[in-house]
């Protein structure tokens, strides 16, 4: 904000004959608004051609050039770019020492001298995160030290947006590992009993054999698909059908289902794989320990800007107490890893406030609860969508306290 503010304050006293102060914050704001969007995609050539159109217009310079980090020129907006050949010792320099260069146009040998727009040249390098990036070339009619001071202000604004592009680049890559973490902690003995069940049915009920094989080949196709970290919660819903379904069989009377979604929010994006681990820990360890089995009860209703989605089990449970202490320890004991990875993905996303809740105690079962919004920027789904017809009613559960997760 103070390097946006400097440089506003730059432009404002440039511009109090050309029109009024509010006039010169407004177009200095639309044009840093416009050039902001390229450089957070990166220091590429198509990023920079984006912000130098609006960075020449904003500073009414003869000329903006964007070079990479080895000195090769990006983009060239504007007149006299018969010079940047001649300014190249200067680029190198500036990289290397990491400090602004200044020419000006008495120095360098010009066919044109006299009618050539340019009159001198600052050369300001881009260093995000104390690394030198490329420079930035800002090429003025008249020599001014203003003009120093506007490259050096556009310049620092252009490398907070290269630092905030490596951000995003960061928080994708933390997206894409916890997602292969997830996949990692879907259970080697699940996918061993799963065909273990499947196998079982061929001879006695070969029909039955081959939906569950099917079940299985989809839940595995989009349990471990390699693109895309956001779905609908359709989707969620149908991959975590195909688990219970395939859970079932192995587990007969053991096991009983409860679903019901209110089709409003059937469309709501989640981040994927969001639910599949919650109701695999409500079976292995809320259920499967219990004499006789039980119930897992799966709702999602409309909660105004949000879904609220809640996986419930009436099994074992656990004190919540050690619940929180495994969850904060997860990544040394590997305990509830899953729940932990989802909490944590769940914050990342949409913020602190999107928390996992949890209601547990021993012998009350467990109940995990989720809030999404509806709507989130940057949210979007990478698959089609599809629907659940599920409409179970939902079983009383016992008056547990809430808990966020921490």
């Amino acid at each position: 904000m103070l390097v946006v503010g400097g440089l506003f304050a730059l432009l404002i006293r440039r511009r109090k004959s050309e029109g009024s102060v509010d006039d010169a914050v407004l177009d200095a704001v639309q044009r840093l608004s416009k050039a902001a969007p390229a450089m957070r995609s990166g220091l590429t050539e198509e990023a920079a051609d984006q912000a130098a159109k609006h960075l020449v217009e904003m500073l009414k310079c003869v000329a903006i050039g964007i070079t990479d980090a080895g000195g090769n020129l990006l983009s060239w907006d504007g007149g006299a770019n018969e010079h940047y050949d001649d300014l190249t010792d200067a680029i190198e320099v500036a990289i290397r020492n990491g400090q602004r260069a200044h020419i000006h146009h008495t120095n360098l040998t010009c066919d044109h001298r006299g009618r050539c727009p340019m009159r001198t040249a600052v050369i300001v390098p881009l260093i995000p995160d104390g690394h030198v990036e490329g420079t930035l070339i800002v090429v003025g009619g008249v020599n001014s030290k203003r003009l120093i001071r506007a490259a050096d202000e556009v310049a620092k604004f252009v490398s907070i947006q290269l630092e905030l592009a490596k951000l995003d680049e960061s928080k994708q890559a933390l997206a894409k590992a916890e997602v292969r973490m997830l996949r990692a902690q879907i259970s080697p003995h699940f996918l061993y009993n799963a065909l273990n069940s499947i196998s079982s049915l061929i001879r006695t009920d070969p029909e039955r054999a081959r939906d569950l094989l099917q079940e299985f080949a989809d839940f595995t196709r989009y349990s471990f698909r390699t693109s895309g970290q956001f779905t609908t919660l359709a989707e969620e819903l149908r991959n975590i059908d195909r688990y219970l379904t395939i859970q079932a069989q192995r587990y007969a009377d053991r096991l009983n289902v409860r679903i019901k979604i209110a089709p409003e929010v059937l469309s709501v994006v989640v981040p994927f794989l969001v639910l599949q681990p919650l109701v695999e820990n409500a079976v292995q360890h809320g259920l499967s320990p219990k004499p006789g089995g039980g119930t897992v009860t799966v709702v999602a209703q409309d909660n105004g800007n949000e879904a609220l989605i809640s996986v419930e089990d009436d099994g074992v449970g656990m004190d919540a107490d050690r619940l929180f202490a495994d969850l904060r320890d997860a990544h040394k004991t590997g305990s509830h890893v899953g729940i932990g990875n989802i909490n944590q993905r769940m914050r990342s996303v949409f913020g602190d406030e999107y928390a996992l809740m949890a209601e547990t105690a021993p012998g009350a079962g467990m109940k995990v609860i989720l809030r999404v919004p509806k709507y989130f920027p940057g949210v979007r789904p990478d698959l089609p969508k599809f629907g659940l017809n599920d409409d179970e009613e939902q079983r009383e559960s016992p008056e547990i306290p809430s808990q966020v997760l921490p």
